[in-house]
């Protein structure tokens, strides 16, 4: 049989089969620093593409400027002299040329560029035409260049205006920033990891404060709590949940530990009336003993079988409830039947009813074992009188088993349910009873969706109520 090893190893969980699952801390640290990368990724890209629209958008302004400068100084003045001016007025990163409709350079900025047009481009005059260039060969380098060129009239003759600027500086712009983003990025991505390692490391302290408390509460203590942080965050809501199922384990394995010693308890008196009886009728030859015991001994082995059902009953209703039959059931039968039962078997009681037709939907088997546990009740407690009643309020059935006996503190009316609940205080079973009546009446009626109260009765004893919906259609 193979097992599963879990080790716990810097924040990584290893399995016994190789695979290795990071820690809350380790994926919210690399959740947090991807995060932060795209983001930064995204913000950098568009940054650099909005840097390089505005540093061409500028240089092509400039040009358009410059274009229109000269294409008016030349629709005005000509070509005269024209050159030398444009040589002393024009900026390093551009170039211009005033090209004749022959295609001769009539004047130009630069001796670089008197020889040969920079463009094929002729809008004609006023018009403005653009273009963009990777290498001119023409030139000693080879820069990207935005061409400009716009139409210009003198005399009837239309001139063409080419203003090349150079936009390698804007791009060199461009590279240097996107080097020093780049060199940035996984700087500012370190700081993101550490600063989101200690953070969440931090976030993260009580939960292992709590996990450290609760991996050191045994099953045979489960009086500790664990530590709730000052916070109203999530973990301190945890802390709660868990201090709170570890009230309700506390509790269920004090009720669990109490029922087991009630349950031996109350087995044992009547295993100690039968070994007694087996060691006497043992010693006795004549069968004698026999004839007078085994009444006894069949009362207490009767009394171990019911006592033995009513916890394999109880036990079912703890693990997966009651399981219940769905038929419709008249309630005044039954109660009709149980005051017989009463009445020949308890002569000495006044029995009164009052009874009415009832019909709700439910297992016919196990209500009458409700009505059988209080009425038992109700004869023990009674001194001469019991009353059984049924009706009808509001469209649920109501059943009243009522005693004139000495009745039930009010404090002790819900505690009488829980199991081996017995208001006397000696362990005697002359009384008869095993206090777990109530118990079995309160699961059966739960599983029935209803409800049962006591409530003190007007003769002073006890009355007990149950309260069932009415009947649905079962077909």
């Amino acid at each position: 049989m193979s097992s599963v090893v879990r080790r716990r190893v810097d924040g990584w969980y290893r399995t016994a089969g190789g695979l290795r699952q990071a820690s809350v801390r380790s994926r919210s640290t690399a959740a947090a620093v991807i995060v932060v990368a795209v983001a930064l990724m995204i913000g950098a890209v568009a940054l650099l593409l909005l840097l390089q629209r505005a540093l061409i958008t500028e240089v092509s302004d400039a040009a358009e400027g410059r274009v229109s400068d000269v294409a008016r100084q030349v629709s005005s003045s000509g070509t005269a002299g024209l050159g030398r001016e444009l040589a002393e007025t024009t900026r390093a990163s551009q170039l211009v040329q005033v090209i004749d409709p022959a295609g001769r350079i009539v004047a130009a900025s630069s001796s670089r560029v008197d020889n040969t047009p920079l463009t094929d481009l002729r809008p004609p005059a006023g018009a403005l035409l653009r273009a963009e260039v990777g290498e001119m060969p023409l030139l000693d380098d080879d820069h990207s260049f935005l061409i400009v060129a716009q139409g210009a009239a003198y005399q009837g003759t239309t001139y063409t205006v080419v203003v090349a600027s150079s936009v390698e500086t804007q791009r060199q712009t461009v590279a240097t920033v996107a080097q020093y983003l780049a060199i940035g990025f996984p700087v500012l991505l370190i700081v993101v990891g550490i600063a989101g390692w200690l953070m969440i490391g931090q976030a993260l302290r009580p939960v292992e404060r709590i996990r450290s408390r609760v991996q050191g509460i045994g099953s045979r203590d489960l009086t500790e709590r664990v530590p709730v942080p000052a916070t109203r965050d999530e973990i301190a809501r945890l802390a709660v949940t868990m201090n709170e199922m570890l009230d309700r384990l506390e509790t269920g394995q004090a009720t669990q530990r109490r029922f087991v010693a009630d349950a031996s308890h109350e087995l044992r008196s009547p295993l100690a009336t039968l070994t007694a009886a087996l060691e006497v009728v043992g010693a006795d030859t004549t069968g004698k003993a026999w004839r007078e015991l085994g009444k006894v001994m069949e009362t207490e082995t009767e009394r171990m079988r019911h006592l033995v059902e009513d916890l394999l009953l109880l036990a079912k209703a703890d693990d997966t409830g009651i399981r219940m039959r769905s038929t419709d059931v008249d309630l005044d039968d039954l109660v009709e039947a149980e005051i017989h039962r009463l009445r020949s078997s308890k002569p000495e009681l006044t029995v009164k009813s009052e009874v009415h037709p009832v019909r709700v939907t439910g297992d016919p088997d196990r209500l009458s074992q409700v009505l059988r546990n209080l009425v038992d009740n109700a004869a023990r407690a009674a001194h001469s009188t019991v009353r059984l009643t049924t009706s009808e309020q509001n469209g649920a059935a109501i059943i009243t088993v009522e005693d004139d006996g000495d009745g039930i503190p009010e404090a002790d009316r819900l505690r009488v349910f829980e199991r081996f609940v017995r208001l006397d205080t000696s362990r005697s079973r002359a009384s008869g009873g095993s206090g777990l009546g109530l118990s079995i009446a309160r699961e059966i009626t739960r599983a029935h969706h209803g409800t049962i109260t006591l409530t003190s009765s007007p003769t002073g004893g006890t009355t007990a109520t149950v309260t069932l919906p009415p009947a649905v259609d079962v077909n």
